[in-house]
């Protein structure tokens, strides 16, 4: 049974409060299944309580839908009550939140039993689970993650979003022009003040670039020694730029492909493997080809990828995302420095060897993506599994597309994944795809706009 950090980190509280007297409240944020940040707002004289004895929230929090509806079927709701869980801090989360108007701060918390268990469907105990297993292995995991978003008006167009006036020129972008830096000067304030508060909120966001849309970015994390880390760290900025774009009079979305024939928004991320005794990366190798740690983990992740889809793109929007012209990969594959692959090795330098995962949308809860990840890591790694070779030149013209093309088939081929199942517990798998699938149902009864235009007069 795991200890909740209350007592050991209750300094935390004292030491933050003292450095600052201006802080008025704190957010106490938890991420649902969705990577929604829900939570309670505490007044700054309650914070020590929280420190000891937490607080309490219903465990439904993790049966909600995308709209924020108690999905019932999954036995977290009416079934047990609604009934509440207790809530304990994650330690060194404590940041202040530079956009308030009032001083606040916030603080991430993580689900337990009443008897202080972890509790099972809490995505971040999820991926605990998973990464417990590299432990076992004497393996430290090295993650970082690549984050892709749109900057967009506050004033939609019959319920579709457009691009901000540019503040410098007040046009509206319109070319892709990835990597332009000019386009970079043109919200200039706007990505400085997200660099400055991931600064201040101990989020390591080191480079913003242009990405291959008009007003989409990329922030890109440096890595940490900590895979439950990293996805902390990808929640919280996903959180912070959307509140200091507002900021700026503008908004922001993650999802996956908000414009037709436009790039989607993906989330890469970087994974290598430390070993805890030599303290060196065990992919690292002058010839990736030859390293057989990095083989079997990429045969792994190939292997597992079909059943992982639903955790990486879990939505109906994300499949819209895929296409040879925006480089993301409908097939399992990999290669060294190719950006047309599911896998990409980076070989700049030989140390720094890594695997780049580039299937998952900006629209993932990192959690759960990095815990279907490391479970295909690991099973790699454990049944040596050989990945083929790799590709050469582009894989689209190699490869016909394999992988699940919608949501459906995803939730089918991840209810039906025994690795998985062994990666990951079951129940949660049932509650997960519980959730989808009522999402999905809702999707598909919803008469829709085009349906209207193509039938209402026709037939």
């Amino acid at each position: 049974m795991s200890v909740p950090p209350s007592a050991v980190t209750l300094n935390e509280a004292n030491e933050f409060l003292k450095e600052h007297p201006e802080v008025q409240f704190v957010d106490l944020l938890i991420a649902d299944m969705n990577g929604v940040v829900r939570g309670k707002r505490i007044e700054r004289a309650s914070l020590h309580k929280v420190y000891a004895k937490g607080i309490n929230l219903p465990a439904s929090i993790f049966a909600l839908d995308i709209n924020g509806s108690t999905v019932e079927s999954t036995g977290l709701g009416l079934d047990i009550g609604d009934a509440d869980r207790v809530c304990f801090p994650i330690p060194n989360t404590l940041s202040n939140e530079p956009w308030q108007k009032r001083p606040t701060a916030q603080l991430l918390m993580t689900m337990h039993e009443l008897d202080g268990a972890p509790f099972f469907a809490d995505p971040r105990e999820v991926l605990r689970q998973v990464v417990e297993k590299f432990d076992a292995l004497g393996l430290t995991i090295c993650a970082a993650f690549e984050i892709e978003f749109y900057l967009i008006d506050q004033e939609n167009v019959n319920g579709r979003p457009q691009p901000p006036r540019s503040p410098l020129s007040g046009k509206r972008p319109q070319s892709t022009q990835v990597y332009l830096i000019d386009d970079l000067d043109e919200y200039a304030d706007c990505l400085q003040d997200i660099l400055e508060a991931a600064k201040e909120q101990g989020i390591p966001a080191d480079a913003i670039v242009k990405e291959s849309a008009p007003a989409q970015f990329e922030v890109n994390l440096h890595h940490v020694p900590d895979a439950i880390k990293a996805c902390d760290h990808a929640l919280l900025l996903k959180r912070l730029i959307k509140n200091i774009a507002y900021d700026h009079e503008m908004d922001t979305t993650f999802m996956a492909k908000p414009y037709p024939g436009q790039a989607g928004n993906g989330l890469h991320v970087h994974i290598s493997l430390i070993d805890k005794k030599t303290g060196k990366n065990i992919f690292a190798s002058e010839d990736p080809l030859q390293n057989t740690a990095l083989r079997h983990a990429i045969g792994g992740v190939l292997e597992t990828l079909p059943a992982s889809m639903a955790f990486l793109c879990p939505n109906v929007n994300s499949y819209r995302r895929f296409g040879a012209q925006f480089y993301v990969p409908n097939a399992p594959s990999w290669g060294l420095d190719n950006r047309t692959v599911a896998l990409r090795v980076p070989t700049g330098s030989a140390d720094a060897i890594r695997l780049e995962h580039r299937v998952a949308g900006a629209d993932a809860n990192p959690y759960l993506m990095m815990a279907a990840i490391l479970a295909g890591v690991h099973h790699g790694l454990t049944r040596q599994i050989d990945p083929g070779e790799p590709i050469e030149g582009n894989s689209y013209e190699q490869l016909e597309q394999s992988l699940p093309n919608n949501l459906r088939d995803a939730l089918r081929e991840l209810d039906d994944s025994e690795v998985l199942n062994q990666y990951i517990d079951p129940k949660y798998i049932d509650i997960f795809v519980a959730c989808k699938e009522a999402e999905l149902q809702e999707f598909e009864t919803t008469i829709s706009d085009l349906e209207y235009n193509w039938y209402l007069h026709t037939v």
